[in-house]
């Protein structure tokens, strides 16, 4: 959250220089607030444990959010009770005349196919088409960005020798970011995915910044100006114990695996693994909720209509 220091204080200039984040005593003023209503586009196959990880994150910050969970209707979750859908889900038909401040579309276990060969890969471009006009901020994790990416930006995706699996060191390399506002030099992030997107693809563009990366894991942040769009390789959600639960299900089921990099200690899988990632988490998630939309998004929704998503950008 923001400190609010008079107008004419000379620490303003000092703090807004040092990229602290101040507001005025005429802008606290003339302020407007309501709670943030974000909604999520849960793709993934634990949707129960999805939506706990996210409603976790999004629940740490002073911010009053409301929440709403989206399935995708052209298809059958086979891991979650049809009780649960029908209980807390909505399909896009129930929320495509609603504006929301933001929205997270979460990976999926479809990496190694074609995006146009997904079964819901139709639906999801609607949805993603619809979030330029009807979301102010939406937040992309892993599949979820580089489906995005694709369909925006027409950004591909090229398969790994190897999965990249594990929790890795990561930088940021735009220090002017509000979504690393705050961060360490250095901050570990889970990865758990089979593709990656390629550097000169995302500059290519010409309307995308990169945020962050990771010597071993790649591109990590990417974003438009402003903030409109926002693409997350890695699995910041992630709780301590996910990475442990899909490495032993692959090694169980006698499929090629490897241990996690930097989740156990000494590599020893009897080990307890160490969660090295969630500070970091809740951060990346505050600053999101805060700078990319408590304090930008109109206080009249149906004004995202008139916000471009993504202006050509002349310095990269």
């Amino acid at each position: 959250m923001p400190i609010k220091i008079p107008n004419t204080l000379p620490a303003r200039a000092v703090l807004e220089h040092e990229n602290i984040f101040v507001m005025t005593e005429q802008r606290a003023t003339t302020q407007d607030i309501r709670p943030l209503h974000i909604l999520i586009l849960n793709l993934m196959p634990t949707k129960i444990v999805t939506e706990t990880q996210l409603a976790r994150l999004l629940g740490n910050t002073p911010l009053q959010v409301e929440m709403d969970l989206l399935r995708i209707s052209s298809h059958t979750p086979k891991n979650t009770p049809q009780e649960h859908m029908l209980a807390f889900y909505q399909e896009f038909d129930d929320v495509k005349d609603n504006y929301y401040d933001g929205m997270i579309i979460t990976g999926a276990p479809v990496e190694e196919m074609p995006f146009e060969k997904v079964d819901y890969w139709d639906e999801l471009c609607q949805i993603m088409e619809w979030s330029k006009t009807h979301i102010y901020s939406t937040f992309h994790i892993c599949w979820g960005a580089q489906a995005a990416l694709y369909y925006h930006y027409g950004i591909p995706k090229y398969p790994l020798d190897e999965k990249m699996f594990g929790v890795f060191p990561h930088k940021v390399v735009r220090r002017s970011s509000m979504l690393f506002r705050g961060f360490d030099d250095t901050f570990m992030v889970p990865h758990s995915r089979h593709t990656c997107i390629k550097k000169e693809d995302v500059l290519a563009t010409g309307r995308l910044k990169i945020l962050a990366e990771s010597e071993k894991a790649g591109i990590y942040a990417i974003s438009t100006e402003g903030g409109r769009q926002v693409f997350i390789t890695g699995h910041s959600e992630y709780d301590a114990d996910t990475l442990e639960k899909e490495y032993l299900r692959d090694k169980n089921a006698g499929l090629p695996i490897h241990v996690p990099e930097n989740y156990y200690p000494d590599d020893d899988d009897t080990k307890r693994p160490v969660c090295s990632w969630r500070s970091g988490a809740n951060l990346l998630y505050s600053n999101w909720l805060n700078y990319y939309v408590y304090q930008t998004t109109p206080y009249i929704l149906e004004q995202i209509r008139n916000q471009p998503i993504a202006p050509i950008l002349e310095n990269m």
